[in-house]
């Protein structure tokens, strides 16, 4: 069986061995590959699913896709928890060869040093906003309509149907205000952000309609005044949901780098999109 070259990430020497018993994409163990005083993280994958055409296939399955950034993920935290900073890369970069991932590394040498001395020690939080309309609580009947707020008429039904449309649109006004003030708040505490488009809801198992989807890049010492600036802003708005998730490799402030063997596909990380 012929076995592709699959990159997690790129680092400094780790100065220490992986966790034992830690498993990648596969089931394969992930190894170091020096070169050029960088390290590249890279495990075995068989070629008849990563190579170009299985791997096209592959990624319209989402269970399988699931399975793979969760296994990609793991390597990338337990680097983390190793107290390195990883230069994450894309999700099913593969290489053909020893060759393949000798030449990125060559190629993209000065790029990797610059990036990981601009994210040494630093951490990416994800925030999503979320607007939440409250459910409408019984009224009182309005004139014409039927008990308990219920229409009697096609009209009537009109009307209640306009008065809910507006409160919808008027919570997503101001979950919408709410978000631009909590950006600027969060990015103040921050040394970069990215906002990423809102999640798809159709894509997602989240309630609501997502309003923000933004990482922030922070140093680790300020990380735990990062949540608490969080924190004190969580509760003033009614309607409004805040998710906060991390801590990350810094997935959102890391620039492709392309695939010199088979590919690179859709990012992993927080920094996706859906």
């Amino acid at each position: 069986m012929t076995e592709l070259r699959y990159v997690y990430a790129i680092c400094e020497p780790l100065g220490a061995e992986l966790p034992a018993g830690l498993t990648g994409v596969a089931g394969d163990r992930p190894h170091m590959f020096p070169h050029l005083g960088l390290v590249a993280v890279v495990s075995h994958v068989p070629e008849r699913d990563f190579a170009e055409q299985p791997l096209r296939a592959h990624l319209e399955d989402l269970d399988w896709l699931a399975d793979t950034a969760r296994a990609h993920e793991r390597v990338i935290e337990a680097l983390m928890g190793a107290s390195i900073t990883p230069l994450p890369l894309r999700l099913a970069t593969v290489f053909h060869d020893d060759t393949g991932v000798r030449l990125m590394m060559e190629e993209q040498a000065a790029h990797f040093r610059d990036t990981l001395d601009r994210l040494q020690g630093r951490i990416e939080w994800g925030v999503k906003v979320y607007a939440e309309p409250e459910p409408e609580p019984d009224a009182e009947p309005a004139q014409g309509d039927g008990p308990r707020g219920k229409p009697s008429s096609g009209r009537d039904y009109l009307r209640q149907r306009r008065r809910t449309v507006m409160a919808r649109e008027d919570t997503w006004q101001q979950a919408e205000r709410f978000a631009d003030r909590l950006h600027a708040t969060l990015s103040a505490h921050a040394e970069g952000t990215r906002l990423h488009p809102p999640q798809n809801p159709a894509l997602s198992s989240a309630p609501g309609q997502n309003v923000l989807n933004a990482a922030y890049l922070v140093p680790r010492p300020y990380a735990a005044e990062f949540m608490d600036v969080l924190d004190r802003t969580k509760c003033r708005e009614r309607g409004v949901r805040i998710e906060l998730t991390g801590p990350w490799a810094a997935y959102s402030f890391v620039e492709s780098v392309g695939s010199g063997g088979s590919q690179s596909s859709p990012e992993t990380g927080p920094g996706a999109g859906t």
